[in-house]
């Protein structure tokens, strides 16, 4: 395993990490889910992604149980506040009130006294964004939260935070967490140009693009059909018979180099320095193994070249 640090930090996390999303606490059995993340913690990776809102807590609670099995200074933990957790108007969003009861209780869950980083899950219209800042600056304070984060904010959203934090001596952020892959490059116009100038490192979710850019399906026919590429309505809609087509092309280029699509599909992801990890979900501990051998994967020049001539065809 490689590690990065996040950000301007000192932290270092291993260059694939493990989610939670659509996983553990709900799709995937408790032994699966043990097995897996036995697994990931035994190849090296370090790094446990949940949040607050993934099963309603179900998530936290499973990766806390298996974790305590390592030392806690042995990985990094984060978790995440924002979505509705409740039927009142203040358990959404980022207020002092709704963070403050979110961080309290993803502790209790997750059974730790702090969590390595907490990300802000999106950003609130609503709430001042010095209200938020300061709230999580108050965790970070009394060692509850070690480093801040955001998830899918835009890179206006994030240099406002950034100004904020410096104005009133506040905590930065160091890390952002957008969907990338091969098949979603939103970020390389302007998200990682500012994360490389002020010190943000980029955790990507998504990498495989829910599946797709693993090669696995030869046809929109061939999804199965209890599968959530099949039952998740937004996932459907991320398949298309062109990206498929152009997964298989991508595919053709992975046997080239002896690496499955998904290595590939990883090992493109880690060219970019701006990135820390990449966030995988395995359900397996053999879809573990195989996403850790990317690690260390450098693709050449013409390879890039190859890539991106495919990749332009379902732009």
């Amino acid at each position: 395993m490689n590690y990065r640090r996040l950000g301007r930090s000192g932290l270092k996390v291993s260059e694939i990490s493990l989610g939670s999303w659509l996983t553990y606490g709900g799709y995937v059995e408790q032994e699966r889910a043990t097995s897996a993340i036995h697994k990931a913690y035994e190849l090296g990776v370090n790094f446990f992604d949940t949040a607050n809102v993934y099963e309603r807590g179900a998530a936290e609670k499973v990766i806390g149980k298996i974790l305590r099995d390592y030392p806690r200074e042995s990985y990094v933990l984060a978790t995440k506040a924002f979505f509705q957790m409740g039927d009142g108007p203040n358990d959404k969003g980022l207020s002092r009130k709704h963070v403050t009861e979110q961080i309290n209780a993803s502790l209790k869950r997750l059974e730790v006294d702090y969590v390595d980083l907490f990300y802000c899950h999106r950003y609130d219209t609503e709430t001042p964004i010095d209200e938020t800042l300061r709230t999580i600056d108050d965790f970070v304070r009394q060692g509850k939260v070690l480093y801040v984060g955001v998830s899918e904010w835009t890179a206006a959203q994030m240099e406002d935070a950034l100004g904020t934090a410096d104005r009133y001596l506040l905590d930065r952020i160091v890390v952002n967490q957008p969907v990338y892959n091969l098949l979603n490059r939103y970020i390389e116009k302007e998200i990682i140009p500012l994360g490389e100038a002020k010190g943000i490192s980029q955790v990507v979710f998504s990498p495989l693009a829910q599946g797709l850019l693993t090669g696995k399906y030869d046809s929109l026919a061939s999804i199965p059909a209890d599968s959530r590429a099949a039952k998740l309505e937004w996932v459907k809609g991320e398949f298309t018979n062109e990206k498929i087509a152009a997964v298989k092309k991508l595919s053709a280029i992975a046997r080239e180099l002896d690496l499955s699509t998904g290595q590939l599909a990883l090992a493109w992801i880690l060219r970019q320095p701006n990135v820390a990890s990449a966030l995988v979900g395995a359900s397996r501990p053999e879809q573990v193994e195989e996403n850790v051998k990317a690690v260390g994967v450098k693709l050449s020049e013409e390879t890039l070249a190859s890539i991106e001539e495919v990749l332009t065809s379902v732009q």
